[in-house]
């Protein structure tokens, strides 16, 4: 696999304030909710809504914003190719996390019923 350092530490250093209007946009396009999109992300990351609204308010990094959350136990279980990337194959653990959660959001915005996304929760 090639060297992905530079674009690791960009992903950490992004906020997750100017990438959630991206997936709100996406997942409202294609006919899904705000509150299905609430409901993915916090099954990955255990934030409930007020707290991802308050994540976004404060503008936190995804660095910040992984290393607090409490990862699902069946996240593992994401699978796939997302921006080009095998989501499995990926070893930086915070690049994973994220392109776990842009998986999460492609398969909500593709109609992928919500059982199969929160894979049987």
């Amino acid at each position: 696999m090639k060297d992905t350092s530079h674009h690791d530490e960009r992903i950490a250093k992004m906020t997750f304030a100017t990438v959630y209007p991206h997936y709100l946009t996406k997942v409202e396009r294609k006919g899904r909710t705000k509150e299905e999109l609430h409901q993915v992300i916090e099954w990955l990351t255990g934030y409930d809504e007020k707290q991802q609204h308050a994540l976004i308010e404060s503008k936190v990094t995804f660095e910040s914003f992984f290393q607090q959350a409490t990862l699902n136990p069946n996240a593992h279980l994401i699978k796939g190719l997302i921006c080009g990337y095998r989501v499995e194959e990926i070893t930086n653990p915070l690049t994973q996390q994220v392109r776990w959660l842009d998986k999460l959001v492609d398969e909500l915005g593709k109609g992928k019923k919500m059982e199969k996304i929160l894979r049987g929760s």
